[in-house]
């Protein structure tokens, strides 16, 4: 027999727990995740890092928001989820010069040296910082969405692929492992598998695109300062940071991948170290351990939230990209918002006085941009 929520989210990464979060206590709510743990692909497998001046437009306002929202949840718990971390992009200069945007500011060679002193002189020649950069604690703010979903109420199923999922009258029936849901709502929070999951209910797929991101915790000669910042190459060839007495590393690509439990791929790690200690005096001796997750995007690469303009109470939060973490907080805000008013019916446009009664511009621009999903 199929247990009845009002809500039904399918994805355990940051997207589907902070929506969790958001929505728990305010209405009934299951969670469902394939992996027998939460946040167990790329979730799991984040840099860790807060960056107002990444991304287009509506990222970086999301971003803002969602900072504004962490801070807040910060200040209610023992150990902070942000500590502040600069970012810091360097290459040449009108490379720099095109790449930098919002809070990010152009500094001196001299000064991005003093920053980041690993860095040989001649490997860059212009250099930008975004001193609003915080690096997150992953694993704490997973934690507390958890527990604030749990004990508001929701319901968390793991080891369930969802199976089936079909419309039946005015609601979804789903089935995820030995499961069955009944709901007003699903929500898409598949991650990579979203495309995946629309097939199985009867939804067109949107295309979405998972890409391959890989890095390594690596052991150096010359340790970095834990104040130095994250330091990215302006054209995506690399980036790097502080990681207690070791070295997080990155090759920064993006390669098209099918949905996958991604490994990296031999030779990648070897080639980043080799680029690395040609353009830095690191020193990487040996690689302790190595990753690499899919960052799924839209076409436009805007993150997709809203109810599909065809399958009445489909609710798409997906296409996050690389921008999860960064815009999780300010999202679930949003898609909190929508589905609070639509539980007992969607109709074609926004319901009246929606966007004047959303907390931050952010949502209220996000929410114009990804109503209807189909455009």
């Amino acid at each position: 027999m199929a247990s009845n929520y009002d809500v039904v989210i399918v994805g355990g990464g940051i997207a589907g727990l902070s929506l969790a979060s958001a929505l728990a206590g305010k209405c009934s709510v299951a969670l469902v995740e394939a992996e027998q743990s939460l946040a167990f692909h790329t979730s799991s497998r984040s840099a860790r890092q807060l960056i107002p001046s990444y991304g287009p437009p509506v990222v970086q306002e999301l971003t803002v928001r969602t900072l504004e929202l962490m801070k807040a949840r910060d200040a209610e718990l023992p150990e902070p989820v942000l500590s502040p971390r600069s970012f810091m992009l360097v290459g040449e200069e009108e490379i720099v010069r095109a790449e930098s945007s919002g809070n990010m500011h152009a500094i001196t060679h001299a000064e991005a040296l003093r920053l980041c002193p690993v860095l040989k002189p001649e490997s860059f020649s212009a250099a930008g910082l975004d001193t609003g950069s915080f690096a997150c604690n992953a694993p704490l703010l997973l934690e507390d969405h958890r527990r604030r979903a749990e004990a508001g109420g929701v319901d968390i199923i793991t080891g369930a692929r969802v199976h089936s999922a079909q419309r039946l009258g005015t609601g979804w029936q789903l089935g995820a492992g030995m499961e069955g849901f009944q709901s007003a709502v699903v929500v898409n929070a598949a991650g990579a598998w979203a495309d995946e999951l629309a097939v199985i209910s009867g939804v067109e797929k949107l295309g979405l695109q998972p890409f391959r991101r890989t890095a390594a915790i690596v052991d150096v000669e010359q340790p970095l300062s834990p104040d130095t910042p994250m330091v990215a190459a302006a054209d995506d060839t690399f980036y790097f940071r502080p990681d207690g007495g070791q070295v997080l590393i990155s090759p920064s690509e993006t390669v098209p991948s099918r949905a996958e439990d991604a490994k990296p791929y031999p030779g990648d790690i070897d080639k980043l170290i080799d680029k690395l200690n040609s353009l830095t005096t690191l020193g990487i001796r040996s690689v302790d351990r190595s990753w690499t997750g899919l960052r799924t995007e839209a076409a436009d690469g805007v993150p997709v939230v809203g109810f599909d303009a065809e399958a009445r109470g489909f609710f798409w939060l997906a296409g996050q990209g690389g921008y999860g973490f960064q815009t999780s907080s300010a999202i679930a805000e949003l898609a909190a918002a929508l589905i609070l008013g639509e539980l007992s019916g969607q109709p074609a446009s926004p319901p009246a006085g929606t966007e004047q009664s959303l907390e931050s511009r952010t949502a209220e621009e996000l929410a114009a941009v990804r109503w209807s999903i189909r455009r």
